[in-house]
């Protein structure tokens, strides 16, 4: 929303005092949230105070706490709290400080209680005043309390959000786990289940089971139906009949059978063994999915959030209610926390009542679509009647992690619904040269955790092999195309289109599916494998970090890949905490690097002396990483030495994050789905024929939704020189970046997030 009146941000501020403070269980991320918070309060010019296990302090420093897990200060489950002369007492040490803005990292139970407080606030005021503790100047100067939350549990149990702070580091020590047990499964024949926390949410389990791609899953929103033992053993034999070697259950620990009792590991275990005498182990997870440091996702996100919330502090009014900042697709929302509260207790209370699609449905639009796939993807029993369908399935540019994930799901999806699947090795090569082949159920088999491309992949564009593509297609009687790739993906699909005029062969139905380390598609907010080679980066600079940390009085200049897009380099320097990320988009001349340059002497005065710089690979043609290199060398001769460092191909290796597997199992079956949908309408006088602009589309991401967009639309919004999109939404972050980075900018305040209401917004998603 527009303001009418701009307001100077670093004003915004001016004689307020914030207090931050993190209840309940810990998560990772939430000391990314404490320092954004930190950090833009007092950018906006406001006192900042942390609340250390409920007793507050004056914020010391904050430094490099982003890459911590759990929360550096200290979360309670206060029993003061829960009087009111405890309440009084914390009011008072607030009003004694000037404190009127809280702002709360916990789960729905601290927030919940912060609520309360807030509420409650005058009555306390007046409290204190007739005890003589406070005077009437204080109270007034006191008179209202504003509240907003961060939610930050690992469970994602909170209704009105698609992720909570700390899931996605969970989810990366359950991914862990899984696949160190898969290897020694597989050596044994053995079936294998695993316990995931989450209380009485089964969001852990149900994208665990999604990302390895698990023969069962138990989740308390959707207990099994009756007779599920004898399903289950169905199930795990069939599987061990088509070849496979290893079986893997999921079970959430509040997981229930439709009688309401517990379903654990040892009763599953016991099933498994006594009636199919497999060899079975359990493994109950516990508090390591707590642990580690968070992910780059989390980072993010806690620090996103963080600068939210001290917007909707500075900005809220007497009359606004205390509100929670959520994540809804790739966008910040405020949304009214005892709003989301309720939808939370709607979600338990229809859970007793047997109520439990409508439980499902309260859970939100994402965890109904990764319920939705998991039961599309769980059935192992291709339809007796075929549709003469044959689709194909092509990986072309880099490879990436997840594209293997995007390709099993779609070839699964697709037998579901009786089509034959073809597999194209070596992108448009293949296609042209026919290396094709048809691909079975357990062609695909243990795909999801495989990172780069089986499928084989290539740079190569259709426009030179044109004829002989046409050809192909004809000859193995292909009906519609899923192409998975980055820019030479999006590009090698406008030129099939174009192509249409002359060849009636490729006038069939396909999709592009986004697939780079660069995030460089156009027509998606991200692509599979960006969150991966994210990852990588995030985690090599921590290395560094501790390196310079070590020797003192260090500044490394590290290169990402990504070509022209800076979306690794912008979002890497977010998570890691870096001092500078230098990109295409935003461009630099000497006097920026003469800023970045002072900037880094000044530090060196502090207590933190190591500094990190990142640089988009081609960012500028003469200012390269050499270059940098050698002015900081020279600039910063006697206060700190510089080393460099090129991270390369590493950045496309890897194993899939969870993110990147589940992401690319949904738009794989998405765009199957979408696929054999489009083949019904194009099916004219016994044969496909597909000419219009929307049977080529692009399957992306964009803001709250997965949405399909001819490619033709997207060539406006293209910059086909620099394989980058004109619009790039990330780019709005990177004054957050500068913040906590201590710089003194200008952030745009033009624009503010509204405040939504979950209940209406649920019945309209």
């Amino acid at each position: 929303m527009q303001r009418s009146t701009p307001v100077d941000p670093t004003k915004m501020g001016t004689g307020r005092a914030i207090a931050v403070l993190t209840s309940g269980g810990d998560a990772q991320g939430m000391n990314a949230a404490v320092r954004a918070t930190v950090r833009v309060g007092i950018y906006t010019g406001a006192k900042v105070y942390f609340v250390h296990e409920v007793c507050t302090s004056k914020h010391t420093h904050i430094r490099n706490k982003e890459l911590k897990g759990g929360t550096v200060i200290g979360s309670a489950r206060c029993q003061d709290f829960r009087s009111k002369e405890g309440r009084a007492k914390a009011a008072c040490n607030l009003v004694k400080l000037g404190i009127t803005n809280l702002c709360v990292i916990g789960g729905d139970g601290s927030l919940t209680g912060a609520n309360e407080f807030r509420n409650e606030w005058s009555e306390l005021l007046q409290i204190l005043l007739k005890a003589g503790k406070i005077t009437a100047e204080e109270a007034k100067r006191s008179s209202h309390l504003n509240i907003v939350g961060m939610v930050g549990s690992i469970d994602n149990d909170f209704c009105g959000t698609d992720m909570t702070i700390g899931t996605d580091s969970a989810l990366h020590r359950i991914m862990e786990v899984v696949d160190a047990i898969t290897t020694t499964a597989q050596s044994h024949q053995r079936a294998f289940i695993l316990e995931v926390m989450g209380r009485h949410c089964g969001y852990l389990a149900l994208v665990t089971a999604l990302a390895c791609g698990a023969d069962w899953v138990f989740i308390p929103e959707m207990p099994p139906d009756e007779g599920w033992e004898d399903h289950l053993c169905r199930r795990l034999t069939y599987q061990r009949s088509i070849g496979n070697r290893l079986n893997v259950i999921i079970v959430a620990e509040g997981a229930l059978d439709r009688h309401g009792k517990p379903i654990t590991c040892d009763i599953i275990k016991n099933l498994v063994t006594k009636k199919l005498s497999f060899d079975t182990r359990a493994t109950i997870l516990g508090h390591v999915q707590r642990g580690g440091t968070p992910s780059a996702f989390d980072r993010i996100l806690g620090s996103r959030m963080g600068v939210e919330a001290v917007m909707a502090l500075l900005e809220a009014t007497p009359d606004t209610p205390a509100c929670v900042v959520s994540l809804s697709g790739n966008m910040a929302v405020r949304l009214p926390l005892m709003e989301c509260v309720q939808v939370t207790k709607e979600v338990t209370k229809a859970m007793a009542e047997g109520r439990f699609e409508e439980a499902v449905k309260l859970r939100g639009k994402s965890f109904e679509n990764n319920w939705n796939t998991y039961k599309l993807l769980a059935h192992v029993t291709a339809p007796d009647v075929k549709s003469n369908i044959n689709i194909a399935i092509l990986n072309v540019g880099a490879p990436c992690a997840g594209m293997n994930a995007a390709v099993r799901s779609a070839v699964r999806i697709g037998i579901l619904q009786g089509h034959n699947m073809l597999a194209v090795h070596d992108g448009f090569d293949g296609l042209a040269h026919g290396t094709i082949e048809p691909m079975a159920w357990g062609y695909v088999g243990g795909w999801t955790g495989k990172g780069g491309s089986n499928l084989g992949t290539k740079r190569s564009l259709p426009a030179s092999m044109i004829e002989e593509i046409s050809l192909n297609i004809a000859k193995f009687n292909i009906h519609a195309l899923v192409i998975i790739g980055g820019f030479e993906a999006f590009v090698g699909g406008l030129e099939l289109v174009t192509a249409r005029e002359k060849f009636e062969e490729l006038c069939i139905p396909l999709v592009v599916i986004p697939a780079t380390v660069s995030n460089n598609v156009p027509g998606s907010d991200f692509s599979i494998g960006a969150d991966t080679a994210l990852n990588t980066i995030t985690t090599t600079c921590d290395r560094i970090k501790q390196s310079a940390a070590g020797t003192k009085r260090r500044v490394f200049i590290i290169e990402t890949m990504g070509g022209y897009c800076g979306y690794l380099a912008t979002m890497a320097g977010l998570a890691a905490g870096a001092d500078a990320a230098y990109i295409y988009e935003d461009p630099f001349g000497i006097h920026d690097l003469e800023t970045n340059v002072e900037h880094l002497l000044e530090k060196m005065k502090t207590t933190v002396k190591r500094g990190l710089i990142l640089r988009n690979e081609k960012c500028n043609a003469n200012y390269t990483t050499d270059f940098l290199f050698n002015l900081y060398s020279e600039e910063g001769k006697g206060v700190f030495d510089c080393r460099k460092n090129v991270l390369g191909h590493m950045q496309q290796g890897g194993t899939p994050t969870p993110f990147d597997r589940n992401f690319g199992t949904k738009m794989g079956a998405k765009a199957v789905l979408w696929l054999t949908d489009k083949l019904k309408e194009c099916y004219r006088h016994g044969r496909i024929f597909a000419n219009t602009p929307d049977s080529a589309c692009v399957l992306g991401m964009k803001k709250r939704a997965m949405i399909f967009q001819p490619l033709f639309d997207l060539k406006e919004d293209t910059d086909f020189e620099h394989r980058i999109p004109k619009t790039e939404w990330w780019l709005k972050l990177r004054p957050i970046l500068k913040i906590l980075a201590k710089y003194k900018i200008s952030l745009d305040t033009s624009e503010t997030a509204t405040m939504e209401h979950v209940i209406k917004k649920r019945g309209t998603v």
